[in-house]
């Protein structure tokens, strides 16, 4: 295709935290006009400490996803409605899906006053995939021909930079990738894709501590496991600049804190309420309650490492599935608030199935029988690991306890103080058996929750899947010569995985936030986030 302007439900987010993170939070005492928002005219909104520093191609999770939006505006973003918007990019185009030409709109700068340029994003991105910066993101560059160069599977990288990437004059520059990719221009609304100021390169660990980007804010301060604060940027290019002052991201030790200091005016915004303040929220808060859908999956991850799982028969994770009752969990423990899951896409997203498999269906009798047959689980005991501090508890004791009685396997909850703690746990592979999962879009298709999460090769595989059957499948999807024709073959993968279970799909998400009276103006985007620089303060 030539310059598409158009794609639907898109941008993204990543591992999702569902609540708050961390400890303590509260007002500052700088000059605040209320006890909620900081300083004179910011908002504050309550947002976890990030498993890493906001630096675009080093975070993959909710937390830290804010702070990154907050601060750096990458080539595209995705309104309401799902439609491309154009940010830094003033066009993206193809002939062939294999080279794609960026022209990048001009006057636009860093908050330090450097110039965006094309050769901004092509050192950004060639810094990013390069093994010997572990970023967390770089699979994300493997479309890019040379990808193998920089991050090689073993030995030495032989070279710098990608042969994919040229820089034709201050504001152009090329992309070739290693094979076409019909979708590429989806994936490009994902924040990993922002560019990077020079100063960013000398000195990554300082400049995550006091991160400069080109995005609406500009860093303030950062005072950790307490808040992190962003001011209004007068200098920003666009169109979704800030409407309000700036920005105070709040941490807490758990969510019903974070609710409370909401009732109490203390804070802005609660992204997630608890499961024990569900049913009342909605009396409590009025108007200013939200509920609505969003292009997110939640899922409970065997970690194929561990003990339990080791070598397992999928036959025991499909019992294991079957002996869970997900609607009465979504019904009673998480009071509505939830949609059983029937795939391993959300209904937002193109290519979304139900799989009407018999695996995501509540069998209790058939589950014994599953795990029977496929000869158990070392030691017939599991573990499902949880962040304490994001409202899991209820729900994944219920879940625990459905297994234990219908499968006869001792199931314990493994409680994690925080989302950080949990996510440092699977990428240390140190999970005891299962970990709680949440996946939000990231572009708009079936492929992102497939690709990302069970390629073998993929960064967000915590599970550590592997399967070249699965891996074969995906490539053949990716090399399709239609974006059509992608998402059919990555239909066909979903169903696959329906056989191996690299996950037991749980959820369908929804947002269930609220607001203080000291706000106005506050919205939630399609993929359930809170969008901070249109609240305004009173």
């Amino acid at each position: 295709m030539r310059g598409a302007k158009s794609a639907k439900w898109v941008a993204g987010a990543i591992a999702v935290a569902m609540a708050a993170t961390a400890c303590g939070g509260g007002d500052d005492g700088e000059g605040s006009n209320n006890s909620g928002s900081g300083p004179e005219g910011y908002v504050s909104i309550e947002v976890g400490e990030p498993q890493n520093a906001p630096i675009p191609s080093n975070t993959n999770e909710s937390n830290g996803a804010y702070l990154v939006k907050s601060l750096y505006t990458g080539l595209i973003e995705y309104d309401n409605e799902g439609e491309i918007v154009y940010r830094n990019a003033e066009s993206i185009e193809t002939e062939d899906s294999k080279t794609w030409t960026v022209k990048l709109k001009d006057g636009w700068t860093f908050h330090n006053g450097e110039k965006v340029t094309a050769q901004s994003y092509v050192d950004t991105w060639n810094w990013a995939a390069h093994i010997d910066n572990n970023q967390k993101n770089s699979f994300w560059f493997s479309d890019i021909a040379g990808y193998e160069d920089v991050h090689p599977e073993e030995g030495d990288p032989k070279a710098d930079t990608m042969k994919g990437l040229k820089v034709v004059d201050d504001l152009t520059f090329t992309i070739e990738l290693s094979k076409p990719v019909s979708y590429f221009e989806y994936k490009l609304g994902y924040t990993t894709w922002a560019p990077l100021p020079s100063v960013a390169f000398d000195d990554p660990k300082a400049f995550g501590e006091k991160p400069v980007g080109n995005g609406p804010y500009t860093f303030e301060k950062w005072d950790h496991n307490k808040v992190f604060q962003v001011a209004k940027w007068d200098d920003y290019k666009g169109e979704d600049a800030a409407k309000n002052e700036g920005v105070q991201f709040k941490n807490y030790a758990t969510p019903e804190a974070a609710y409370q200091d909401l009732l109490s005016g203390n804070v802005d915004m609660v992204r997630q309420i608890a499961s024990k303040d569900l049913p009342k929220y909605k009396d409590d808060l009025g108007d200013r309650a939200i509920e609505e859908p969003y292009a997110a999956v939640q899922s409970i991850v065997p970690a194929m490492y561990s003990t339990p799982f080791k070598d397992v028969d999928p036959k025991v994770i499909q019992g294991i599935s079957m002996a869970i009752d997900r609607e009465t969990i979504a019904k009673t423990v998480l009071n509505g608030t939830r949609e059983p899951a029937t795939s391993f896409t959300p209904p937002q997203v193109k290519g979304n199935q139900d799989l009407q498999s018999d695996v995501l269906k509540f069998d209790p009798e058939q589950a014994r029988k599953l795990v029977e047959e496929g000869g158990g689980v070392e030691g017939n005991k599991i573990w499902i690991q949880f962040n304490a501090d994001g409202g899991h508890a209820e729900w994944v004791t219920a879940v625990c306890e459905n297994i234990r009685q219908n499968t006869g396997i001792e199931c314990i909850p493994d409680s994690k103080p925080d989302f950080q703690t949990d996510l440092d746990l699977r990428d240390s592979d140190k999970v005891k058996g299962m970990y709680r999962g949440g996946w939000v879009a990231d572009y708009p298709l079936n492929v992102n929750f497939m690709r990302e999460l069970y390629h073998s090769k993929a960064e967000a595989n915590s599970g550590r899947f592997s399967n070249k059957e699965i891996d074969e499948l995906m490539a053949e999807g990716d090399s399709a010569p239609s974006l059509e024709e992608s998402v059919k073959i990555y239909q066909e993968v979903e169903r696959e995985l329906a056989e191996f279970m690299p996950a037991i799909p749980m959820f369908h998400y929804k947002i269930n936030a609220g607001y203080s009276e000291n706000v106005e103006n506050v919205q939630v985007d399609w993929h359930g986030d809170l969008v901070v620089h249109e609240a305004t303060a009173k």
